[in-house]
């Protein structure tokens, strides 16, 4: 095995990126159930750990609590209880998105908990593949990422979120917020947000870091350097506003991870000062 943090992920392996996609969904629909709301919704996100992508405990009746996860050691998705009872779903097996999570929502409701859960926000009859090598190059990628971030995670300090995967776009991020504050509408409604940076990794097709500052002052980031391979992205040029760098920069390179944590520091000293007052 290669020494380099982040591998080289296979070319074909986005079938099975698709699925672990879907699955995740399967899961993330759970916890939105189940889990008292967060106002930054950080109850549906999945928090990447050893044993896989986790979500947040939800309690059951008889006190005890039940959790699912991917587990891409074993290739299962596994919903587990505090009692130590266990279910486990091949993702090899091809199910769909729709079949795996009635297959969940059916098991807990086994358990005692039933709800009103969001069909379109699992709901996916495409078929499945899954391929177990590709699988475990991604969680390798997906695990130094997690490495890195927690790092830079810590040594920001301030206010920050937890380092997460969102089901719904399947990237792995955290958000560092700053003190300005800023209107924004969101289902409708007006809210005043902090302003905030994230940083993430996203690996679907032409995988990529990203770093991104919310307000964006195009005025005083546009032109600024950034560390090889990494450049400045704008919405109007059909991106995002902020900035990103390709997964293939660093996959192979042994002193990948010291890439990427400096990128991370780059756009955070650039960023840093426009979200603060």
């Amino acid at each position: 095995m290669s020494d380099a943090p982040f591998p080289t992920l296979p070319t074909g392996w986005e079938p099975t990126r698709a699925t672990l996609h879907v699955y995740s969904r399967a899961i993330g629909a759970l916890p939105q159930v189940h889990v008292p709301k967060h106002d930054r919704w950080w109850h549906i996100s999945l928090k990447p750990l050893p044993i896989g992508l986790v979500t947040e405990p939800m309690g059951l009746p008889d006190g005890s609590s039940i959790f699912a996860r991917l587990d891409l050691r074993t290739h299962e998705v596994v919903l587990e209880s505090s009692d130590g009872q266990a279910l486990r779903w091949d993702m090899r097996s091809g199910r769909t998105g729709t079949e795996m999570t009635e297959a969940l929502i059916e098991a807990l409701a086994s358990r005692g908990l039933e709800g009103e859960y969001v069909r379109k926000d699992f709901e996916n009859d495409e078929p499945t593949s899954y391929d177990e090598a590709a699988a475990t190059s991604f969680w390798r990628a997906l695990t130094s990422a997690g490495q890195v971030f927690s790092t830079h995670r810590a040594a920001i300090g301030g206010e920050v979120g937890p380092v997460q995967l969102w089901p719904h776009g399947f990237d792995l991020a955290f958000e560092w917020f700053g003190t300005k504050t800023q209107e924004h509408e969101e289902h409708g409604e007006t809210k005043r947000l902090a302003a905030q940076l994230n940083l993430g990794f996203y690996p679907a097709g032409d995988a990529y870091f990203y770093s991104n500052p919310w307000p964006f002052d195009a005025g005083a980031l546009l032109g600024k350097p950034l560390p090889d391979g990494a450049r400045w992205m704008t919405a109007d040029a059909g991106g995002f506003d902020g900035t990103s760098l390709p997964y293939s920069a660093v996959a192979g390179d042994p002193a990948g991870a010291e890439r990427v944590a400096a990128y991370a520091m780059a756009v955070f000293e650039l960023a840093a000062p426009t979200l603060t007052e």
